[in-house]
């Protein structure tokens, strides 16, 4: 019994010596994915986009109920690699922003506009724009800030 036990494990440790040895690996290579993960690799190399804004918060002081604020906040690429904005989210639905839907390369810029409906919304208003992009943090925030006068009746 002894005898056979020893010989069916010898049996397949020989098994399994052959059966991996079937084939050269090179021949298994793909050479489009190969170039494709170089590619890929060159451009994680070049680390994450980063973003510069030439204001994070427009203050439109004091307006009246009704009135439509505008503004454009211009983001500038400072980083190595393209800069991409999936979205851009307001706080609200009285706030529409527009933003670039193409890659801003490095060194370029792009604007996001902002309109701003007033009409019922009186008082102090703080309303944000949140930007998810494919900076390191991953999301952006800017900020409409000003004083709403209320309709008088």
């Amino acid at each position: 019994m002894k005898k056979i036990s020893i010989l069916i494990t010898f049996l397949i440790a020989i098994f399994l010596t052959f059966s991996c040895v079937n084939g050269d690996a090179k021949n298994k290579i793909n050479k489009d994915n190969l170039e494709s993960a170089s590619s890929r690799d060159n451009e994680i190399k070049k680390g994450a986009a980063t973003i510069g804004f030439d204001k994070e918060e427009f203050d439109f002081g004091t307006v009246n109920e009704g009135d439509i604020v505008e503004t454009v906040f211009k983001v500038t690429n400072t980083g190595n690699t393209d800069l991409i904005i999936t979205n851009a989210q307001a706080s609200c639905g009285c706030t529409v922003p527009t933003w670039p839907k193409e890659p801003i390369k490095p060194g370029d810029s792009g604007d996001i506009e902002v309109s701003f409906d007033t009409a019922g919304k009186p008082n102090r208003q703080n309303k944000t724009i949140t930007l998810t992009t494919n900076t390191e943090s991953g999301r952006e925030v800017l900020t409409l800030k000003g004083s709403v006068i209320p309709k008088t009746n």
